[in-house]
């Protein structure tokens, strides 16, 4: 008896072609005696579109093309059912696929979606908002908002954003922290609320980040020189600072002392000074090499 595949792909993810990528899951599909579902995202009533996908089809796994905003989207719409999630990275934030060692291959990463084990992946409820990968506040927020107000993608366009960013960065900002029963206040360019370990440039910003561990880690740049946050989060230097502050805990706020610019996963969220943060433990289930 086949078993039954939904594909779902993101058609503008990555300002990049689909036709071929869809062509090798439909061979890879028929190759392994899969049936296989395609539904290509239109930006509305995508995840109500799918949910009922699963409802007629009862897939065993979904695999997902695109970026982290497209997994996510997805991670949400069937965060209600007991089905697998596989990737094949095809956007312009892959910051997942490399945090989890995906290969650069469409042969290999086809295996993996299709085939392969899985582990059962921790997410981050912020101010209601769910977060897979990573999420900060501060300068790299500015340049994810840069970005998607930017027509230029790819490398050029994130790499403008990064130096336009630097460049009109506001003063740092003072964080009230609480979490682990401890308040704390410190001056801050940037706070990053992890899940996992790599920004999708390859950069280590949370050394200790364990995607199924019932914790995430919130990283604090503090008051460090632009030009070295700018390294940081363009993946050109390792974190090792004393101005470098991580605490992990399953729960936290942060209190700012005035609007600050907030991404999650890539996608911005708007200036906040609030942010009210919890794990859920075990949420999706995401095919691994």
């Amino acid at each position: 008896m086949k078993k039954n595949i939904i594909f779902v792909v993101n058609p503008i993810s990555g300002d990049l072609d689909k036709s071929d990528l869809i062509e090798a899951v439909e061979e890879f599909a028929i190759t392994n005696h899969f049936d296989l579902e395609v539904y290509e995202t239109k930006g509305k009533n995508d995840q109500r579109e799918i949910q009922k996908r699963y409802n007629q089809y009862l897939p065993e796994r979904i695999i997902v093309a695109g970026g982290d905003g497209t997994i996510k989207m997805v991670a949400e719409a069937m965060e209600e059912f007991d089905v697998i999630i596989g990737i094949l990275p095809a956007g312009s934030a892959n910051g997942l696929s490399v945090d989890l060692n995906l290969p650069t291959t469409i042969e290999e990463n086809l295996r993996i979606a299709f085939l392969n084990r899985y582990i059962e992946m921790d997410m981050i409820c912020i101010n209601g908002k769910k977060s897979i990968h990573l999420s900060d506040i501060g300068v790299n927020a500015n340049l994810v908002k840069n970005y998607e107000e930017s027509n230029l993608r790819g490398f050029w366009g994130y790499a403008l954003q990064a130096y336009s960013a630097l460049k009109e960065s506001e003063e740092p900002f003072v964080a009230t922290i609480s979490a682990n029963n401890k308040t704390v206040e410190h001056t801050a360019r940037m706070i990053v609320i992890a899940n996992s370990q790599k920004y999708g440039t390859g950069v280590v910003i949370n050394p200790h980040g364990v995607m199924n561990d019932g914790k995430f880690e919130l990283v604090i740049l503090k008051n460090l020189d632009l030009l070295l946050i700018g390294k940081i989060i363009t993946g050109n230097m390792p974190i090792d600072s004393d101005d470098i502050v991580i605490i992990s805990t399953d729960k936290a706020t942060i209190k700012t002392d005035y609007p600050v610019n907030f991404q999650i996963d890539g996608e911005y969220c708007g200036a906040q000074t609030s942010l009210e943060i919890h794990i859920l433990h075990k949420q999706m289930k995401i095919a691994i090499p």
